[in-house]
């Protein structure tokens, strides 16, 4: 009986442990696991691309603004905007930025996880995505870019008149600032 038992616990103690322990596509990515991702998906070219597809709409929207206040402004601002624009743009740290979501990507992202994004970006269809991408990115922006601009414009409106409204509430009129006279007590 007591060989029985000690046999039911030990097969009881291996089941449990056997169940514990996770499959390796269920393992937290490794450093190296999103490392492979960032190559299959072209991360680096795919980022200058961005910049250049998210550029365009930018500088289209700036020369919206240029027109209406090219009185104000010198005969070269575009060219020098756009320059500063494009500098800004290509200057971005983009490896260590890179480097510094790998993180990210192991907290949300198992092996098993990061090996089905691979096999994806690396098929033909995946590869499709990340060609097309930075131009459905700048086709997107412009359209996106004037629906941006009328909302910021309507908050800005909004917040102009609630600004105007507080500063009302915050005045008191003069009527009121008037002084109660004291009363005498006798």
């Amino acid at each position: 009986m007591k060989k029985v038992l000690v046999t039911v616990a030990l097969t009881f103690v291996l089941c449990v442990s056997g169940m514990a322990q996770q499959s390796p596509a269920d393992a937290p990515a490794t450093k190296a696991d999103v490392e492979r991702y960032l190559q299959a998906m072209h991360s680096h070219e795919m980022m200058l691309q961005m910049v250049d597809a998210m550029s365009r709409p930018m500088k289209k929207a700036m020369h919206e603004e240029y027109l209406k206040k090219k009185d104000q402004l010198p005969p070269d601002f575009e060219e020098r905007i756009g320059k500063i624009m494009d500098d800004m743009l290509r200057s971005l740290p983009w490896d260590d930025m890179m480097q510094a979501v790998v993180p990210a990507y192991q907290k949300h992202f198992s092996k098993g996880d990061m090996d089905a994004l691979i096999t994806f970006y690396s098929s033909p269809t995946g590869q499709k995505v990340l060609r097309e991408m930075p131009a459905m990115m700048a086709d997107s922006m412009e359209i996106m870019m004037p629906l941006i601009q009328k909302h910021v414009a309507q908050v800005g409106e909004h917040l102009q008149e609630e600004m105007v409204a507080m500063t009302k509430e915050t005045q008191v009129p003069s009527a009121t600032k008037t002084t109660a006279a004291p009363t005498a007590t006798h």
